[in-house]
């Protein structure tokens, strides 16, 4: 039996095999919980499906986080499936692409400020909202964060202040919803080769770079961020929320090689 038996949690943001939320499915699924998912358009729907069912879940709703309509059809049409929801995992975020290179001053706009804002940070208290009325006694929200929130990493630009606003958000949601048992918590991770960090400029130069200097001079894997993921999610972590916790090989603790 493992730790998270009876548990209930809502999967987002999956794109490939190589998504973080891939590896937390995974971890989660291996500790007994029960899933369900969502995907954004019909291009990636078959393959979130065909991911589902190779955990045993045939739940797999739309979700378009820039539509308050379509997040609140998520927990609608979960409702008829679940009477309560332990876990929602938000691993969202997306900036244009051309603010994801060179120099953050000349590539900064206000357009592009608000689209990796709105995507990146204001989705994961937009799920709560919607959520809130579905979720048990001791629920977990838990979201996916990196360095860039904390330090200027060069190419990662306005997802830096986007991600320091959702780290912003962990606490404030922490806060709030402790009193109601429910705790919100991030993983701040290393890099790992996903879809999306492939679209930073210079990341594999930035792999390079992390794998020597990384006290443990190793890249990380959606694994081990998926088993950190699926503790945070149980009742072993029943302490812990408003923490953003580091799953990078150490890295965030040195004072050099950063950027």
């Amino acid at each position: 039996m493992g730790f998270l038996t009876g548990k209930k949690a809502l999967i987002t943001g999956i794109a490939s095999d190589r998504s973080i939320a891939w590896g937390a499915a995974q971890a989660m699924a291996r500790e007994g919980c029960e899933l369900a998912f969502t995907y954004q358009g019909d291009k990636i729907k078959d393959r979130v499906i065909g991911f589902a069912g190779q955990l045993g879940s045939s739940i797999c709703l739309p979700m378009d986080v820039t539509s308050d309509e379509q997040i609140k059809a998520v927990f609608r049409d979960l409702g008829d499936e679940w009477d309560e929801l332990d876990i929602i995992l938000h691993s969202i975020g997306f900036a244009p692409r051309d603010q994801m290179s060179g120099d953050y001053l000349e590539t900064v706009n206000r357009q592009g400020s608000q689209i990796a804002h709105d995507i990146s940070s204001y989705s994961f208290p937009a799920l709560a909202k919607a959520g809130r009325s579905m979720l048990s006694p001791n629920s977990s929200l838990l979201t996916l964060t990196y360095l860039g929130a904390e330090r200027a990493i060069p190419n990662y630009n306005i997802m830096g202040p986007a991600k320091a606003s959702l780290e912003a958000n962990v606490r404030f949601m922490a806060a709030d919803l402790g009193k109601h048992g429910i705790r919100v918590n991030g993983i701040s991770a290393g890099p790992i080769k996903t879809l999306a960090a492939m679209g930073i400029g210079g990341f594999r130069s930035m792999m390079n770079q992390f794998e020597q200097v990384a006290p443990l001079r190793r890249a990380i894997t959606t694994e081990e961020v998926g088993n950190v993921a699926a503790f945070l999610g149980s009742d072993l972590a029943s302490g812990i929320t408003g923490e953003i916790v580091h799953v990078d090989a150490g890295y965030n603790v040195l004072g050099f090689g950063i950027s």
